[in-house]
């Protein structure tokens, strides 16, 4: 699960770490609490003139699929479960041909019930961006009349995948597992240039990939415990992510 996370990255920093480009201007306020809805930046590669070409485009959280009567649906889609998203028809065409990229400083994931719940703030030990793997579709607003630009709207889904078997004897990766059973599926560099392939067309394969590489990037993170302020989509500033006590 993933529900909430941070990017806080400008937009030169973003093209810079990917080595992407723009179709056209675009600005992304950082955010310490994202959350569902909100316009996020993505990364995809498009076919132009036979070649790949890679750009950051910003995109509504929540895909809404080509055949939703609203965007309504969307708030539901914000996670793909990676071991079923060939099946589920709001997320196989996009696995096949609309495959992005979603860059992030970290994720904040929740632990206990009720008032007791107590958030945590997962990211990489090194301060690089984690890049989930995510879908993307466009979506047609058939109440807006054609040349309106805000008829066409794009979505994005950030992939998940179950938490390393229990088992693990010690070490982040028991961490996560003592976190929560999802973790969103994170790739390193070489692994996001085979999935964002436009060219690539074995979906299977691709997210076989993805899945199988997982757990080796996630080693690499760590889990702060932070204040309950975050759980209010209101407060968004950088203290959210400041350390307060000890780890579960």
């Amino acid at each position: 699960m993933c529900g909430r996370y941070v990017m806080a990255r400008a937009v030169g920093d973003l093209l810079a770490e990917f080595d992407a480009g723009l179709e056209e201007e675009i600005a992304i306020p950082p955010s310490w609490n994202v959350a569902p809805t909100a316009d996020v930046p993505i990364i995809l590669e498009r076919l132009v003139d036979g070649s790949p070409v890679r750009q950051l485009h910003i995109a509504r959280w929540g895909l809404v699929p080509s055949w939703a009567k609203d965007p309504g649906i969307g708030s539901k889609m914000i996670n793909a479960r990676s071991e079923s998203v060939l099946e589920k028809p709001a997320f196989r065409k996009a696995t096949r041909s609309r495959r992005c990229a979603v860059p992030a400083d970290g994720y904040y994931e929740w632990k206990g019930e009720g008032r007791n719940k107590q958030p945590y703030y997962v990211h990489p030990r090194d301060g690089r961006p984690i890049v989930f793997a995510g879908l993307f579709e466009w979506w047609k607003d058939p109440s807006k009349a054609e040349g309106d630009p805000e008829r066409w709207m794009l979505s994005t889904s950030i992939m998940t995948t179950d938490s390393p078997p229990e088992g693990y004897a010690g070490g982040m990766l028991a961490e996560l597992t003592a976190l929560h059973d999802r973790v969103p599926l994170p790739m390193d560099r070489q692994t996001m240039e085979t999935w964002l392939d436009p060219q690539a067309d074995d979906a299977a394969t691709l997210v076989d990939l993805v899945r199988a590489g997982a757990h080796d990037v996630a080693e690499g993170w760590t889990i702060d415990a932070v204040g309950t302020a975050v759980g209010n989509v209101k407060n968004d500033s950088p203290e959210l992510i400041q350390p307060v006590g000890s780890l579960f």
